[in-house]
């Protein structure tokens, strides 16, 4: 399978079930719009609550879209009953992030049987405009024979 390939209904519905289980992203906001191999997209509309003393969107929801586009785009590839979690990812803030709404795109640019590297990129987008935000890169661990589930507490 490459990557940007379609992928069966099964594995779409395990990433939107997991995505669905994360409360920052629902707190946030943020919703998956698609989910191909190794691509994913997230989208979380503006609102007052999500900005900083200018206005712009936070750093914070910024980066939090990245990392879970990003984690989601490895989810993708990673085989039936395993997990992941992020190692590592770096992210530059390019422009001020406004707009309607951010759009995280996570690319999965390499899958290793352990770790995966993701390209991460966030736009702001207002009507038809596009302005690229942030960029970055993401180091993923694939935690073989671990099911995505709630950690126990």
């Amino acid at each position: 399978m490459q990557v940007g390939d379609p992928i069966s209904e099964e594995i779409i519905i395990r990433a939107r079930e997991s995505f669905a289980r994360q409360g920052l992203m629902a707190h946030l906001g943020a919703e998956i719009t698609e989910v191909r191999a190794g691509i994913v997209k997230l989208r979380l509309p503006f609102r007052q609550e999500l900005t900083q003393q200018h206005g712009y969107f936070h750093a914070g929801g910024t980066s939090a879209i990245a990392d879970s586009a990003g984690g989601y785009a490895g989810f993708t590839l990673f085989p039936e009953g395993s997990s992941v979690l992020t190692v590592e990812f770096k992210l530059n803030l390019i422009s001020p992030a406004q707009g309607d709404y951010l759009e995280a795109v996570g690319r999965v640019i390499k899958n290793g049987r352990t770790l995966t590297i993701c390209q991460l990129d966030v736009w702001g987008v207002d009507g038809d405009r596009r302005k690229h935000v942030a960029a970055g890169m993401q180091t993923l661990i694939c935690l073989h024979d671990t099911p995505d589930l709630p950690a126990s507490r």
